[in-house]
């Protein structure tokens, strides 16, 4: 087999089309004269960065005097090149050190960071300078990870501060969290087995995972809305200075394009052999992450089937194949809303199956769920287009019928009658229902209009089933 000698991010971008994912634009920027006015005026912007997140960015000291170098440093200086700002570097030790720094209002721009809703109440962010994905890397023994709520008790490591730990604490209490001081340490854990698992960019993975010889690691999956988009964030201590700078420097992102940023990654994540021993170096990594993008390629598409599937649960109720309470809720509110937003007619109409307590008494309950099946095939093929109907609990079914007055609502739920009427079920049987209708009022809240529909469906049972009711 030939192999050849090719930077890493080329095989990066080949298997994950997204990676230096952004709006492309034209390099000819163009200012309003505002703008204009306040690059002229505006002295050199103040930057903090990350010292220790190679290859995004690191500070080296060269002659004596800090530089900031990396994938982030190049970009900037793009930016920087498009729009006439310069950037003047502010050196810390730590990220700790340099939010720290821009919080005090020692720099006014942050470099290269997720936004978060923590950060945006002191951080003004700016269009993304660079979508990378994020991966789970574990060994390669670990089982691939499908659903990161499944893993009880599991641990994933992040380097301190990192907007990923942020949002894997908020939407994974089940994963126990580890902090580790920097990005190499956080993968060395899972390789040592300090860890089972961690969340990093696919670039840095890829970067540190050549860089300490871990070929015992894998890429175990990915979750899709979990991506870096790597922003600038501008700090919120001037308003008016934070507006102007940000759209200068959106300005100068916007006419990034995609080779430009592509060629950026490549001279900072490459694989490259000095001597003929190192061939099979070459062939090994090439290969491992060949194998890896394959890999992450299938588990992709097979999250995005088995998450269209757990979707569609989440939403439907097994039996009858309509929505179930849950996805009802979500769909009330939003009718209610536009009601009340639009002054819009919307009506609701509650359906009981009269005396469905006999079924499962007299025939058992495996013809119970048959005959609920049934009443749900009559319902759904009676209602109109624009109707949803789904089940509410037990033998009640829940139609919501917007742009519909009471007065419509009561003529559907009698057509929804006569249609039951007309159904024989199992053993002949001839079953009715029982209907209350309530129509939306100015105020109205989800519990109170279902309210009235609850007691006009009462009103009706009491009054002898099979019948309609409207409140």
């Amino acid at each position: 087999m030939l192999f050849h000698v090719l930077p890493l991010a080329v095989l990066l971008a080949g298997a994950f089309p997204g990676i230096c994912r952004a709006d492309s634009g034209p390099a000819d920027v163009r200012f309003a004269p505002a703008e204009q006015r306040f690059i002229r005026e505006s002295g050199p912007v103040t930057l903090c960065v990350d010292p220790d997140w190679p290859p995004f960015e690191t500070v080296e000291v060269r002659n004596g005097q800090p530089r900031h170098a990396g994938i982030a440093a190049d970009i900037i200086a793009l930016v920087a090149q498009r729009t006439g700002l310069s950037f003047e570097l502010v050196p810390t030790a730590t990220w700790d050190e340099s939010i720290a720094a821009a919080r005090e209002g020692r720099c006014q721009v942050l470099s290269f960071l997720n936004q978060t809703p923590q950060r945006e109440a002191w951080l003004g962010f700016t269009d993304p300078l660079l979508t990378d994905p994020n991966v789970f890397i574990t060994r390669v023994e670990h089982p691939a990870i499908i659903d990161p709520a499944a893993l009880e008790g599991a641990t994933i490591v992040f380097p301190r501060g990192t907007a990923m730990e942020e949002l894997v604490r908020k939407d994974y209490p089940n994963l126990k969290v580890l902090v580790a001081e920097s990005e190499a340490e956080a993968i060395r854990m899972v390789e040592e087995r300090k860890a089972d698992m961690t969340m990093r960019s696919l670039i840095v993975a890829a970067y540190t995972i050549r860089q300490q010889g871990l070929f015992n690691l894998k890429i175990a999956g990915k979750l899709p809305e979990y991506e870096n988009k790597l922003r600038m964030g501008v700090v919120r201590h001037d308003p008016l200075l934070r507006t102007e700078l940000r759209t200068v420097l959106n300005r100068g992102i916007r006419s990034l394009t995609d080779d430009e940023r592509q060629q950026i990654v490549n001279r900072h994540v490459p694989i490259t052999a000095q001597t003929s021993a190192d061939y099979w170096l070459v062939a090994r990594v090439a290969g491992f992450f060949a194998l890896l993008a394959g890999v992450v390629l299938w588990y992709n598409r097979r999250l995005k089937r088995m998450n269209a599937v757990l979707e569609r649960l989440a939403r439907t109720d097994p039996l009858t194949d309509l929505p179930n309470r849950s996805r009802l809720n979500e769909l009330f509110r939003r009718e209610v809303e536009r009601a009340q937003r639009y002054r819009r007619p919307f009506s609701i109409v509650i359906l009981d199956i009269d005396h469905f307590k006999r079924v499962n008494d007299e025939l058992g309950h495996l013809a119970g769920d048959r005959t609920l099946q049934v009443f749900a095939g009559v319902v759904r093929d009676s209602v109109r287009g624009a109707d949803t109907v789904g089940r509410w609990g037990g033998e009640e079914f829940l139609v919501l019928c917007p742009e519909t007055t009471a007065e419509e609502a009561v003529q559907l739920a009698e057509r929804l009658r006569g249609a039951l009427r007309a159904t024989q079920f199992e053993g002949g049987r001839i079953h009715t229902l029982s209907a209350g209708v309530a129509a939306f009022r100015e105020g109205d809240s989800v519990d109170a209009l279902l309210h009235r529909a609850d007691t006009a469906l009462y009103r009706a049972k009491n009054g002898g089933r099979d019948r309609v009711e409207a409140e």
